[in-house]
């Protein structure tokens, strides 16, 4: 258990280790196997030091599920504009996005971008109206806004994240052994996690202008990300040599991969590696990358494994909410000229 799975299963179609995106079995971790979290926590590093991604095989959440997901997000797009509007995107990173209302503007890897080509509709826990932080108006803490002409939608997406998030926090001693830190080193740091699920839709764009994509070159924010596998491609990553490879789908798989904080929280030690979107396929396209991280105000400080007399941490502490408030501020255009915040582009 937790041996990468058949060779014609594990490469993006590259030759050579860096370009390659590993399959981990971690059906072993989840039987509470001590080996196979071992050998996963080996694979994971290589994987995280190496091209940034891997496909996670032995999950447990059923197909059928995932499928109904997809269902949901492709129900919830057929709608008119005007009805998506009415749960327009708010300062929680709630609602629905419209078609080219957010720009990437943070990447180090490309610049001068159009408008992304795709919108979505983003969900977070499902927190009650009386919640103390809804209450508060805590930022990201917000209720989730429904549409209330699609019955079903609003139970099929909050079990999902449910599954998702059980899913993750499963993974965290992984990730722990992978960073030489004690098995239970990140519990306390995801007490209560932050996760937004995204629902995207890509259009077919077989004509695009320069600097014109589905999604921009870029990088994750998140701790780690986990995307669920469907049948249209369109996804690009750019692995260490610089190469841009297309990802495979592998069925049955997330692909999951690392983002800028918990590259900023390992000192570098693990990737945050850029990746795009371009919908050629001659349909609509569909994603639904879940975003996992940290409760809201753990401050993530180097990871003591990450640093020492020659390797001092690059980067001040941060939290989610303040990360994630200059984030918005770079690349959504609802909050363009916000108030700022401490942090600096890196």
């Amino acid at each position: 258990m937790g041996d990468v799975l058949a060779a014609s299963h594990s490469a993006a179609a590259a030759p050579g280790g860096s370009d390659e995106i590993p399959v981990i079995d971690i059906s072993g971790v989840l039987t509470g196997d001590p080996a196979a979290l071992a050998n996963c926590a080996l694979q994971l590093r290589r994987a995280y030091e190496d091209i940034g991604f891997w496909f996670l095989a032995g999950h447990r959440i059923p197909q059928a599920q995932i499928d109904q997901v997809f269902a949901q997000v492709a129900r919830f797009h057929a709608q008119p504009v005007e009805e998506k509007l009415k749960l327009k995107i708010n300062e929680h990173n709630i609602g629905y996005l419209a078609m080219k209302a957010a720009t990437t503007r943070h990447s180090d890897v490309s610049t001068g971008n159009k408008p992304n080509l795709n919108e979505a509709f983003f969900v977070k826990r499902d927190l009650p109206s009386n919640h103390p932080d809804v209450v508060a108006n805590k930022r990201f803490r917000g209720t989730n806004q429904w549409p209330a002409a699609l019955p079903g939608f609003r139970e099929v997406i909050v079990d999902y994240c449910r599954a998702m998030e059980e899913l993750s926090l499963a993974l965290l001693p992984v990730y722990a052994v992978a960073l030489d830190l004690p098995v239970d080193h990140f519990a306390a740091a995801f007490r209560e996690p932050q996760y937004t699920l995204r629902m995207s839709h890509y259009p077919h764009t077989p004509h695009l202008e320069p600097n014109e994509y589905g999604l921009a070159p870029h990088a994750d924010t998140s701790f780690m990300t986990l995307l669920a596998q469907n049948k249209i491609p369109g996804l690009s990553l750019r692995t260490a040599s610089g190469r841009w490879i297309d990802a495979p789908v592998i069925e049955g798989t997330f692909l999951v991969n690392s983002g800028q904080m918990l590259n900023r929280w390992s000192n570098e030690r693990f990737r945050a590696t850029p990746h795009r979107v371009v919908n050629r396929s001659g349909g609509d396209r569909y994603a639904i990358p879940f975003f996992f991280d940290c409760t809201i105000d753990h401050e993530m400080v180097c990871l003591p494994t990450c640093t020492d007399a020659d390797h001092p941490p690059k980067f001040e502490p941060t939290t989610y909410a303040e990360w994630m408030t200059w984030y918005q501020s770079q690349n959504y255009d609802h909050v363009r000229n916000s108030d700022g915040v401490k942090l600096q582009a890196n």
